[in-house]
């Protein structure tokens, strides 16, 4: 039995034979299937073959079929070789145009400067587009935000701000919905209550993945993860019509995760005009990684943080090519933005604070405080989040638009009383950040004989936005949780700086504030309010470097760029103790996409054996007849098949792709007019192995029109299938699937097939091993769950005899999870 001889082994040279090249080893050539050579000494030997016009036109044929399958993920190794393959037959045809022109005409000119600039063309269309939607979207979603309240006398489509630019006190133009107050109260309901409904009732009608925040499913996709339809210019045209709808109803969600998402979205239509992109995932990735900077970037105003955003969340593959361009994206989206200047202040964003006093040691205490409320803020909104999304899957299923809209009016029902609930969450963080000196006193919010009333009005919007975060992101509108987390984090922070004020007054001569002069406004709560709001972004994101910067640039706070660095410090250090990952990490897990975070380091100290699969279906190199072949591929869902020399003997030949195999059996059907009966050939015959017996001699092609006698599936097949030992750590096994993005890796002892393993196979292991749920904690969950579906089973019942029976809820939620495309998602997701 022959072996294959490992690709770091010294070995004598195979013999002098000509090399078929076929799709999966594009930039290489194939050596013996059975005896495969290292790249090197194939290098060394110089029999490479070049590519024919019709195996290259073959190759494109597969790899447009191949490319971007639902619910699979990219190999990026094949992906890389066919990159490589391209650039060599660029350079092969330039050699070609010289020796047969002589000289480069202008036309050839231009058309390679155009080429080599395409990737910058692109990037900056994206970033003007990306622009231009974000000063749509913060006009539409301002103007929108206070329709709720009132309108303007002047222009029905000012905004509340517009409509009163200029007033120094008052403004008669912007007015109420009426003097009675209770009016007003049940106007503002009504209209987020509708706002809601048509946000939901766009995405469950036209674009189900509009729904929700999109970075998880963003930073999969980026990894190499394919969810069709998701990026698509359905999905950009509703999510950049229902965010501003979904917003202005008042639920407590963001829009700087729908921002990465429609920019992202804008990135990938634009891209897919240009060939380069649409042919090459890894360029596309580039794309994709600089759209999600730029979303940010537009979001919060923060270029900058964008990119480091990007780098330190979104991306698991960052080279230097890939953080220029999104620099580069970052600042055309921004510049288009300050152009636009949708707030007519010349800034970026809704508002600039700039704080004249410093910062005292002594307060270092209470920064540390805001740390660990970061922290405990993160792990305890992102577990209960979970087991909303559980029985939000389990049972709300069916009713998004409904459960979207009664969401909407309980949340204007309880957050109208609340001064600081009832308006925009940015507009609060505005007010909340603010100085008291310079005359900004928003209802008293400085003045000493309301201190406390103050501080129990921050602390009841703190726990309310708390538990209304909780039960509405998730839901299937377009829903962000940066913006309701700072403002969380905003409220929190400036009841506690009201706290340290209030003790400094009352022990003025304490030692421990010895560094305040006597007389003098020594403690500014608006600071704790921004450190807050960072500590609060930075747990439920598990970020630290982004949102240091974002926080800056956000506010031009630059003095207090230590105490951030403190806070967010300490926000990490409790969150990491609290759990691994941040709320989109977390998110990835619920849903089962199979991703490995590269910023996680595992010990398991077992081999890949251990998590492999046993015996996998296989396909015989020789000898296999066509029905047994499509036999196979209908009874399975894999996604390729490994190649064996014989079933007695086991040895790995290669591997083929289940597109690849699907493809060459119809081409071989059309072309060769093979049979069910006629022989399959994967791998040609070792020349020291005698060929099967009944396996017939080859011929390519059927002559005279008669049926072929063997199909030579050989072209299709990737004779060099990335392969380890039984007994490799699998810790060694989860790095090569970060660093090289295969599909699969087979495993292999001796040449003998002996399993096979994929990312899920990972995942599988990890979830066990490290016990990320515990089935105790689990039950009792689902307990709760089901009496909590059974009170608003009552409470419907009640409301349906009401209505007279117009509005029912069913016996439990099913069907189509609205939104996240997760149909038979387990069945379907990645295969073998």
């Amino acid at each position: 039995m022959n072996r294959r001889v490992s690709s770091i082994s010294i070995h004598e040279p195979p013999p002098p034979t000509r090399r078929r090249s076929s799709y999966a080893t594009s930039v290489s050539s194939r050596p013996h299937p059975n005896r495969r050579s290292s790249a090197l000494s194939a290098a060394e030997q110089g029999d490479v073959e070049p590519v024919s016009a019709a195996q290259e036109a073959v190759a494109e044929e597969i790899a447009e079929i191949k490319r971007y399958e639902d619910f699979t993920t990219i190999d990026w190794v094949q992906d890389a070789a066919r990159e490589n393959q391209r650039r060599k037959a660029r350079r092969q045809e330039r050699a070609g145009f010289f020796e047969r022109e002589g000289r480069l005409g202008w036309r050839r000119k231009v058309w390679e400067a155009y080429d080599a600039g395409q990737g910058w063309i692109v990037v900056t269309l994206i970033g003007v587009a990306i622009g231009l939607n974000a000063a749509f979207l913060n006009i539409v979603t301002e103007w929108l935000s206070d329709i709720k309240l009132g309108y303007c006398t002047t222009a029905f489509y000012l905004n509340e701000s517009f409509c009163c630019w200029g007033a120094e006190s008052g403004c008669a133009e912007w007015h109420r919905w009426s003097t009675f107050w209770p009016l007003n109260y049940v106007l503002y309901i009504a209209i987020a209550g509708l706002l809601a409904f048509c946000s939901a009732r766009l995405v469950k009608s036209y674009a189900p993945y509009a729904a929700g925040s999109g970075i998880s499913e963003i930073k999969c996709i980026i990894a190499g993860f394919v969810m069709k339809g998701f990026l698509g210019f359905w999905t950009l045209l509703i999510k950049t019509l229902a965010m501003p709808l979904a917003i202005a109803s008042g639920l407590s969600v963001g829009k700087e995760g729908p921002s990465v998402h429609y920019a992202v979205c804008t990135g990938n239509v634009i891209s897919r005009l240009f060939t380069k992109y649409r042919s090459n995932a890894a360029k596309t990735r580039e794309v994709l990684s600089a759209c999600a900077a730029a979303g940010v970037a537009v979001a919060f105003g923060s270029p900058i943080g964008g990119v480091l955003f990007s780098l330190e969340e979104m991306s698991s593959y960052f080279p230097l090519k890939t953080l220029w361009k999104s620099y580069y994206c970052c600042l055309v989206a921004t510049a288009v933005l300050a152009a636009l200047n949708p707030f007519r202040t010349g800034q970026l964003v809704m508002f600039t604070v700039k704080y004249d006093r410093g910062w005292h040691f002594f307060e270092l205490p209470f920064y540390l405080l805001l740390g660990l409320f970061g922290g405990l803020y993160g792990a305890f909104v992102m577990k209960w989040n979970l087991r909303m999304q559980a029985f939000r899957k389990r049972y709300l299923s069916s009713y998004p638009i409904l459960e979207s809209t009664i969401l909407a009016i309980a949340t204007a029902l309880l957050c109208y009383p609340n001064m600081f609930l009832r308006i925009d969450m940015t507009e609060s963080m505005e007010i909340l950040f603010l100085e008291c000196e310079g005359g900004h006193d928003y209802d008293f919010l400085c003045d000493r004989q309301n201190r406390w009333s103050m501080v129990l009005t921050l602390l009841c919007a703190t726990v309310l936005r708390t538990f209304l975060v909780i039960i509405s992101y998730g839901c299937k509108v377009p829903a962000g949780i940066f913006v309701p987390s700072m403002a969380i984090g905003a409220s929190f922070g400036r009841m506690l700086g009201i706290l340290v004020q209030a003790l400094h007054e009352s022990f003025p001569e304490s030692k421990y504030f010895a560094a305040c002069a006597v007389g003098e406004v020594c403690i500014t709560p608006g600071t704790y309010a921004f450190l807050g709001a960072g500590a609060a972004l930075s747990g439920i994101m598990h970020i630290t470097i982004s949102v240091v910067v974002i926080m800056f640039e956000l506010t031009g706070a630059l003095t207090y760029i230590l105490p951030t660095m403190i806070v967010v410090g300490v926000t990490k250090g409790v969150a990491e103790r609290c759990g691994k990952g941040g709320v989109a990490d977390r998110m990835i897990w619920f849903n089962g996409f199979p991703f490995l975070d590269n910023k996680e380091e595992h010990t398991f100290g077992v081999p890949v054996s251990r998590t492999m699969t046993v015996n996998p279906t296989a396909l015989v190199a020789t000898g296999m007849t066509v029905r047994e072949v499509e036999r196979v591929a209908m009874e399975t869902k894999y996604q390729g098949f490994p190649i064996v020399e014989d079933r007695e003997s086991n040895v790995l030949v290669g591997y083929i792709g289940r597109t690849e195999l699907c493809f060459a059996l119809e081409r071989a059907r059309n072309e060769q007019h093979i049979l069910p009966t006629t022989r399959c050939c994967f791998a040609a015959p070792d020349d020291g192995r005698r060929a099967s017996a009944s396996t017939p001699p080859a011929t390519d092609s059927a002559t005279a029109g008669q049926p072929s006698n063997l199909a030579d599936f050989t072209t299709y097949t990737n004779p060099i299938p990335l392969s380890v030992h039984p007994q490799l750590p699998l810790e060694t096994v989860m790095e090569l699937f970060k660093k090289l993005g295969p599909r699969v890796i087979l495993v292999e002892h001796r040449g003998m097939l002996t399993g096979l393993v994929t990312v899920k196979d990972c995942l599988k292991y990890q979830f066990v091993a490290e016990a990320h749920e515990n089935p105790r904690e689990d039950r009792g969950a689902r307990v709760g769950q089901e009496r909590l579906w059974e009170v608003l089973r009552r409470v419907a019942e009640k409301v349906a005899g009401w209505s007279g029976g117009r509005l029912r809820v069913g016996e439990r939620g099913g069907g189509v999870r609205g939104g996240e495309g997760e149909v038979e998602l387990e069945d379907r997701r990645d295969g073998l």
